[in-house]
């Protein structure tokens, strides 16, 4: 577990007054929601507040208030403008293959590229923010994603089940994803503690952990989290190449490097498997999926596009990109 935030915004301060006191008071509700900025910090922490819950919760707060309608009732409230902002913000009407195959192709400008800037001139401290904004999934990571399982059936499930069970450490707890990124972390002289850093993490960030949970904790959304799925795979090995040359580079330790070679050939050996078994298994069994899968694919794309150009304007400028910036990020 992990301590509340602070709030930033009248949202945020709603909710995780009433995570601390009990949903006693006034929460938001439509009305509150309808004018927020669906990717603003207010509304990202109060979502991320939320679904917390479901996860490993936060000290002082109740275990029960995980299914308390009133919280339940305010999380779609704030749901409902972050998933019509991703849906107006992705193309309409292309087929999971379509979405999947663009991956395959590196753009040629590396300028936008956040792990290329790491490997060709990264400091330090931008690889040390780096990993603490990107604490706050790798040490879920997978988590979201089991979710879909007892959604699935046949091929689709089979193959997703044998790729979570690697990103769980195949029945070796040190070797679990999440805790190879805790040995990351050490290297890099970052506190290890879930959920740490949630007070340093921009909108931006929040919005990526979001993505997966509000893609994973409903049932008519599992075709958008299969996507999801497929993006995060496929896209993984050359950026966790290039972010091993980073940490080569940089010379912060052998985990920190090895977190990133292991995912190098576990991905591209998971990428064949998530698109020829979980997707053409899920589209076999739901075919009218196909235009869900590639939303969640395209979604994905679009919130990580977000946090790299939050990232990569602040560290052009010599400026932190940490929402409350640490000492530790100081240049």
């Amino acid at each position: 577990m992990t301590t509340l935030p602070s709030p930033r915004g009248p949202l945020s301060h709603a909710v995780i007054t009433a995570l601390r006191d009990g949903p006693g008071g006034h929460l938001p509700d439509d009305a509150d929601t309808r004018t927020a900025d669906p990717y603003g910090d207010d509304l990202q922490l109060a979502l991320y507040a939320l679904y917390e819950l479901h996860y490993r919760g936060f000290d002082s707060v109740a275990d029960d208030l995980e299914w308390h309608p009133a919280l339940l009732a305010t999380r779609q409230c704030l749901e409902g403008p972050f998933l019509a902002a991703l849906r107006d913000g992705t193309p309409d009407h292309r087929s999971a293959r379509q979405a999947l195959d663009e991956l395959l192709v590196e753009p040629v400008d590396h300028t936008g590229s956040v792990s290329h800037h790491l490997a060709d001139d990264g400091e330090l401290w931008q690889m040390r923010e780096y990993v603490m904004l990107r604490s706050l999934y790798h040490l879920k990571e997978a988590d979201p994603h089991l979710w879909v399982i007892p959604r699935l059936r046949g091929r689709a499930k089979a193959a997703m089940v044998a790729v979570e069970y690697d990103e769980f450490g195949a029945g070796r707890a040190e070797r679990i994803h999440a805790q190879l990124f805790a040995d990351l972390m050490e290297d890099l002289g970052l506190d290890t503690a879930y959920g740490h850093y949630v007070d340093q993490a921009p909108a931006e960030a929040l919005a990526i952990v979001n993505l997966m949970s509000l893609f994973g904790l409903h049932r008519a959304l599992r075709g958008a989290l299969v996507g999801h799925f497929a993006t995060v795979e496929i896209t993984s090995s050359p950026g966790s190449r290039r972010l091993a040359t980073a940490m080569r580079r940089l010379g912060v330790g052998p985990a920190a490097e090895h977190f990133y070679t292991e995912h190098v050939e576990a991905d591209a050996v998971h990428e064949q498997v998530v698109r020829h078994e979980v997707v053409a298994g899920l589209l076999a069994d739901e075919p009218r999926l196909d235009t869900d899968i590639a939303f969640g694919a395209d979604a994905t794309g679009l919130v990580e596009d977000r946090l790299t150009e939050r990232l990569l304007t602040a560290w052009s400028h010599g400026r932190s990109a940490l929402h409350d910036p640490l000492p530790v990020a100081a240049h």
